[in-house]
Formats: C-alpha cells, structure tokens, sequence
C-alpha cells in the first residue's frame, strides 16, 4: 500500500492529537463528577446518621406485588421478573435488561390501600404490567419477527420464556419514556418527591372545588433510584411516565364533590368512596373491581429539610451530565479506535 505522504500524516496527526485532548478533558470532567456526586451522597449519609429513622427496604415493599406478578407464569411481566429475580446471565446480556425499568406496577407507592386500588383499578391490569423501557432500544430487543411480519418465539423475551418453560399468551404493553410526550412545567417548590406544579381545578366562579385531594400524578411516590433516573432530555419518571398514564387526572373526597366539580373536569377523576370519570363526559359506573396487581404502600413518611431536596436536585443533574458525558466519551474513543485500524503508517525505514 502506498505510504502516506508527509501532509497527510501532519493532518492525521492533528486529528489524533484533537481526538486524545477531547478523551482527556472528558475523563478529567468525569473525575470530577464523581467527585462532587460523592462528596453530595455523603452529606445525605450524614444526615441520616444523625437523623436515624425506621426506614423499610425496597425488597420488602415490592415483596407483595413482585409475588403478584410473579404468578402470572405466562405474562411478559412474570417472565421478565423472573429472569430479574434469578438473574440469569443469558438474559443479563441483552440489550433488554440494559434498557428496561421495571413494570409499571413496581415503579411507585402510595400512601393507603384505598388509594392503590383506585389507582390500579383506573389503569387496568394491562398497564400496570406494562414494561417500561428507556429507549426504542429497549422495545426492539423484546421482541423479533421474520420475514413474514410474525413474531419469533426464539428470540427476545419470547426466547427467554421459552428457555425456562414459559411461553407469553397474547399481547403484552410495552412503554418507551423517550418517545412519551412529557410534562413541561415546573416542580413544586422545596418538595422532595419533585412534584409537579399543576394549577388547581377551578369552578366557573373561580373558586377550587370542595373535596378536591390533588392530582394523581401527584398522590403517587417515587423511590430514590427512580426519582434519580432521568432521561436523555432530562426529564425524571413523574413528568414521563406517570404524567402520560395519568395526565390531569383529579382526586376527589367524595363521589358527591366530584360531580359537583364536573365543569372542571378534563382528563378524568376518582373519589377516595369510588367514584370514577375516565374522562370528560364518560363515566364508569358498578362497583369497585380489585385489580390483582396494584402498586404498593409507602410504609414511610421521610420529612427532610429544603437543602435535602436541592441537594438531591443537584445529584440527580450531575448524574445526568456524567451520563451524557460517558457517550461522548465513547463517541470519541470509536472515532479514535476507527481510525488507528483503517491507517497504515509508515515504516521507520521507509521513506515519505
């Protein structure tokens, strides 16, 4: 192969050189990350070794419905959580178990019994199993077809069904948080669920209705992993995910106070003795049905002070940054791999 001419490596060279700069400076802002993300998560260690509280753990709060979903052998959601619980390395390796949350069911609590199968019972059965993903990404390696457009029992969540016995019956929801619509408001201030700054309902006389509790998107709690997650755009699961399944949705007293608030009603509403609006000018009458699998009960109130929450706020952003950092790092060192493998450079007793 002809040598490079002296020009060409003087440019190659500079385009190294750039490609080298640009790793070092990300590793150097990654260290420096790390650093302040550490030295932030230390100061809440502090704080709640000086301010011992019962706390309950994720396992035992999920235990109830991770056992409900669990028994559902023949779901995309039970099989998806045993591979989860087992930890089976075949499934470990996939694209899927990078890019899939959890389902949707397992990814909030709320205060009481009452509110969960009110909660439950609105979304269905269907979405509270649905799989959440981050990424299309996530979506595609769940499932496969050929090339007559049917799906391929062999691959994807399909395959890992298979391989321990269990095989999906029907269709199954599947999420993706990048391609939902989010919430673009702002939070309610000094508050460390990172609730959304929603304008209370008003009636035609400008008053709020009487009964009304909040918005459902509200009522629900986020644990610490999941309020730390964000999405490539920067939006957490509240103003993704919950915002999409829930929208505006109103919680209400009593069935009573929510008709008498029906001018105000756009997206839907439920009262705390069952009543239920899908949404504006459809409603759902009959008595109460217990969904099987509903979300489980924050068993702990956490009251902490407002620099708790701004420090939270600040982890949660830095977190985000590192990320989006660690792509460009590894942009660049493809970049940088690319182009050692497709040069030839010439021998040292060759000459240019």
């Amino acid at each position: 192969m002809k040598s490079l001419q002296k020009e060409d490596l003087e440019i190659l060279d500079k385009r190294f050189k750039r490609h080298e700069d640009n790793l070092a400076f990300l590793k150097s802002r990654i260290k420096h990350l790390d650093e302040s993300i550490h030295g932030l998560k230390g100061s809440l260690e502090r704080y709640h070794s000086e301010n011992v509280a019962e706390t309950v753990s994720d396992s035992s709060l999920h235990t109830e419905v991770e056992t409900k979903i669990l028994q559902r052998e023949n779901s995309a959601a039970g099989i998806l959580c045993w591979l989860k619980a087992n930890r089976l390395s075949r499934a470990l390796d996939l694209a899927l178990t990078k890019d899939v949350l959890g389902v949707v069911a397992s990814l909030a609590r709320v205060d009481d019994e009452n509110l969960s199968r009110l909660l439950s019972e609105y979304l269905g059965l269907d979405t509270m199993l649905a799989i959440v993903c981050k990424t299309y990404e996530g979506v595609k390696a769940l499932e496969n077809y050929d090339g007559e457009g049917s799906v391929n029992s062999k691959t994807g969540l399909h395959g890992l069904g298979s391989s321990i016995g269990r095989r999906i019956n029907g269709r199954f929801l599947v999420i993706c948080l990048e391609d939902i619509r989010s919430y673009a408001g702002g939070f309610v201030e000094d508050d460390q669920q990172r609730k959304l700054a929603l304008p209370k309902p008003k009636l035609p006389n400008g008053q709020c209705p009487s009964g009304f509790l909040d918005y459902a998107v509200n009522m629900i709690n986020l644990e610490e992993r999941n309020l730390s997650y964000l999405t490539a755009s920067g939006y957490g699961l509240r103003e993704t995910l919950f915002y999409g399944l829930f929208s505006r949705l109103q919680i209400y007293r009593t069935r009573s106070e929510m008709l008498l608030a029906l001018s105000c009603i756009t997206d839907g509403a439920l009262s705390l003795d069952g009543g239920m609006i899908k949404k504006s000018g459809v409603f759902a009458l009959g008595s109460r049905k217990d969904i099987e699998v509903k979300f489980p009960i924050a068993s702990v109130r956490f009251n902490a002070p407002a620099n708790y929450t701004q420090t939270e706020d600040m982890i949660r952003m830095l977190e985000w940054e590192r990320s989006k950092i660690a792509e460009d790092m590894e942009r660049e060192e493809q970049l940088y791999n690319t182009m050692s493998s497709v040069i030839i450079f010439p021998q040292k007793d060759e000459p240019m």
